[in-house]
């Protein structure tokens, strides 16, 4: 599965998802809530990097730099949508190889 993939699959394929990128599906249907909450759920770097990337894009640069560092990643900051698309594409292209 790619990155792209992920975005649209269906909400029953999705619901079978590890829970962080089930995190990032829900943050590209627009449910940021949903997407924290699978994120917070998990406590390695990996979950700290999808949990650093919902608080920029909720712009919390204080909270995101906070898990960025948990990340063991540079601390990124602003939210620019070019930048928070390719942040996305990355750790979801991460997860997904890992599968």
């Amino acid at each position: 599965m790619t990155a792209e993939e992920l975005r649209v699959l269906s909400p029953e394929r999705a619901s079978q998802l590890p829970p962080l990128l089930h995190a990032l599906w829900n943050d590209a249907q627009g449910n940021w809530s949903a997407a924290h909450e699978f994120a917070q759920e998990v406590e390695t770097p990996d979950g700290a990097w999808v949990h650093a990337y919902l608080h920029r894009k909720e712009g919390d640069a204080f909270n995101a730099a906070y898990w960025y560092r948990r990340a063991g990643k540079p601390v990124v900051t602003g939210p620019l949508p070019d930048s928070l698309q390719a942040e996305w594409n990355s750790i979801a292209t991460s997860l997904l190889s890992s599968l």
